[in-house]
């Protein structure tokens, strides 16, 4: 569980209480989630990590109201995702970019411009611990696109782009949508190290400006690490502990090889290895 600050007396962004999933394989019941707890205070970036089936795409579709709990509830700002992101408080950057490939990289940025006009009619008053300062990076496109290190080809094709390209532009696009809570899962999974580094620092020089409540599902204990305020680490489809970040921001790449760094990566898998030794012993 994610706490809130003390004394803060917000309602946390995310809330999921007792969520359970359990889909049917063959006629043979799998549970995805056990009994899962998670709250995200407004304006914290949280990594839920864990080896491949264990939950952690299954609980980002959950609050992105893509999918129910079976049993359990999950809360956008006190209200239900599917409510939720019908208001357009919920942005989602999935692994694979889904550009519009007959517009260029500034159009698929802008064509939210024209989402969020026809929408502002039916989202009503936001709930008060949800109302954000506006932003004037997240109100600018192109501005927002160099900053994601897109300056040079605001003009390309999606056809034209790197993986690493495409990928920042859907950040980009997650971002102008100026959702309260920012969903991202697995967005860097497919880039090479080199490429993957540097899309990470500027996320996060995004990130630090714009202070989106982020939501990040990652394989990666260096990523998680380097881009979190908190890491929940999950086995076998529950929470088996977090680990408080604690390296100051804004964080740099020099960051990386810090005793520091190398000290909260050592807590993480250890969390990984204690949960994955415990669910070893557990099974049939």
């Amino acid at each position: 569980m994610v706490e809130q600050p003390a004394g803060s007396g917000e309602q946390p962004f995310v809330d999921v209480r007792d969520a359970c999933k359990v889909y049917q394989d063959g006629g043979h019941p799998v549970t995805a989630l056990r009994h899962v707890d998670l709250q995200v205070p407004r304006g914290r970036f949280v990594s839920v990590i864990g080896p491949s089936g264990c939950g952690k795409s299954t609980l980002l579709r959950l609050v992105a109201g893509l999918e129910g709990p079976d049993r359990g509830e999950v809360r956008i700002c006190g209200e239900t995702p599917a409510r939720a992101t019908e208001r357009k408080m919920v942005g989602f950057v999935p692994q694979t970019p889904a550009l519009l490939p007959w517009l260029d990289v500034l159009g698929n940025v802008r064509v939210l411009e024209k989402v969020n006009r026809a929408g502002a009619r039916r989202r009503g008053p936001v709930p008060a611990p949800a109302v954000a300062e506006r932003c004037d990076l997240a109100g600018d496109p192109e501005a927002l696109l160099r900053r994601l290190g897109l300056g040079d080809v605001l003009h390309a094709r999606p056809g034209q782009l790197s993986g690493g390209m495409q990928q920042r532009t859907a950040i980009a696009r997650a971002f102008a949508l100026q959702p309260q809570v920012l969903l991202m899962d697995e967005p860097f999974s497919a880039l090479d190290e080199f490429t993957r580094e540097a899309a990470q620092l500027q996320l996060l020089d995004v990130w630090q400006e714009l202070r989106t409540t982020v939501v990040f599902v990652t394989h990666s204990i260096t990523e998680a690490v380097l881009l979190s305020d908190t890491v929940v680490v999950m086995a076998a489809g529950r929470v088996a502990g977090t680990v408080e970040v604690s390296l100051p921001r804004p964080r740099r790449s020099a960051q990386l090889d810090s005793g520091a760094m190398h000290e909260h990566e050592h807590r993480v898998r250890e969390l990984l290895s204690h949960a994955w030794h415990a669910d070893a012993r557990s099974a049939p």
